[in-house]
């Protein structure tokens, strides 16, 4: 079951759900093991139309991000965990299953831009949605934190990799 509770995980599954694409939320409670290894589990299995069906990992980031030192836009770290996860269930689903990162972006406040024209209201909150593979990704990213692990791609390149993930 997703976890319904994080609110960017619940507006993400709203959206598909509101426009009829078929799914699967991926219960996170059960913990796969590959290879004697655990495998970070993605979020849900989409089959979003005329595209390849998509192993989903969902990273919600406020839109924008506010810190001491100002406002930010398309904040979009990940683990490297995330992404060998992915990478793994790749491997085990095999061709016709792309592995994806949703960034889904909860527009706080008034933002002076948008990250895509169509925005998703649930729960009174508004939201945008936008995908990159995880492959393009990783080749994008550096390393953000090495105590956390995390990496990140530079803001205009990440820009110029997502897509929004309606469809025309």
């Amino acid at each position: 079951m997703a976890r319904r509770h994080i609110h960017y995980e619940a507006a993400f599954e709203d959206y598909v759900r509101s426009r009829g694409w078929p799914y699967v939320a991926v219960d996170e409670q059960k913990k796969a093991i590959f290879d004697g290894s655990r495998v970070k589990s993605f979020d849900f299995l989409i089959y979003p139309p005329g595209k390849t069906a998509w192993l989903v990992d969902v990273k919600g980031r406020k839109f924008p991000y506010e810190t001491k030192g100002g406002r930010h836009y398309w904040e979009n770290w990940v683990t490297r965990e995330d992404l060998d996860g992915l990478r793994r269930w790749e491997g085990v689903f095999g061709a016709g299953f792309d592995p994806v990162l949703v960034f889904v972006y909860w527009l706080v406040g008034m933002p002076v831009r948008e990250p895509t024209s169509e925005i998703h209201v649930f729960r009174n909150l508004s939201y945008a949605f936008v995908w990159v593979s995880a492959s393009d990704y990783a080749a994008h990213a550096r390393q953000r934190s090495p105590k956390w692990d995390t990496v990140t791609v530079p803001r205009n390149a990440f820009r110029s990799l997502v897509s929004p993930v309606q469809t025309e």
